[in-house]
């Protein structure tokens, strides 16, 4: 359950119970990545970037993005729940499946609303989400996407002082979240962890790219 923590008078949000702990490597790290065939003209990509309520209203800002849900994925376990995946023992991080028109928005650009949206060297997490089910992965399924992710992570990494956090691992599965965390910063926008910390991820990067978005998002 998300949290909010009252410390000498000052408010910390939390989207979950944080965790510090190691994931357990998946036994697939090296595997060939599993590459989602497009249908119906739409194509799936697969980004874990600290919560996920925050990254699926980022997402679905984006023009020529249809659909993005919560979920896991990264890990060692099978049928991930979210209370499982807090303790960080699962070795799944809070992943969003987009689902986008490759003739409108392509996978590079997706790439760059990841960067561009989260503070890139931070590891095991992002934001006031600690832990290594909040930790940045970028998931590949075939050599090209790699390629992509890797001259785009090096074009990145120049503007830091600090190592890029992004893993780049091979997809291997995703696992739809619970329903109650589809859609959730804008089924439930008086949620102080929402207001305080998701609609300002959100408006950030609005600001930083007004050109990527939906005319129903500027």
């Amino acid at each position: 359950m998300k949290m909010i923590l009252l410390t000498l008078s000052l408010f910390v949000f939390s989207c979950g119970n944080s965790s510090t702990q190691n994931p357990t490597k998946e036994e697939t790290t090296n595997a060939k990545p599993v590459e989602v065939p497009v249908q119906d003209n739409k194509a799936r990509a697969y980004f874990a970037s600290g919560c996920f309520w925050c990254v699926e209203a980022i997402y679905e800002s984006v023009e020529g993005v249809d659909e993005v849900i919560s979920g896991y994925s990264g890990g060692h376990t099978k049928n991930p729940t979210y209370e499982a995946s807090n303790t960080g023992k699962t070795g799944h991080a809070e992943t969003v499946e987009v689902i986008y028109d490759p003739k409108k928005v392509d996978f590079a650009t997706l790439l760059r609303v990841y960067f561009g949206s989260q503070n890139p060297t931070q590891v095991n997490g992002q934001g006031p989400d600690i832990g290594s089910q909040y930790r940045s992965i970028i998931f590949y399924q075939n050599q090209e996407q790699k390629k992509i992710i890797e001259d785009i992570k090096a074009e990145v990494a120049k503007n830091y002082d600090k190592p890029i956090a992004a893993e780049v691992v091979p997809f291997q599965k995703f696992w739809r979240a619970e329903d109650y965390h589809q859609n959730y910063e804008k089924l439930n926008p008086d949620n102080p962890y929402i207001q305080n910390v998701s609609i300002l991820r959100l408006e950030k990067f609005k600001k930083k790219f007004p050109e990527l978005l939906k005319k129903n998002s500027k």
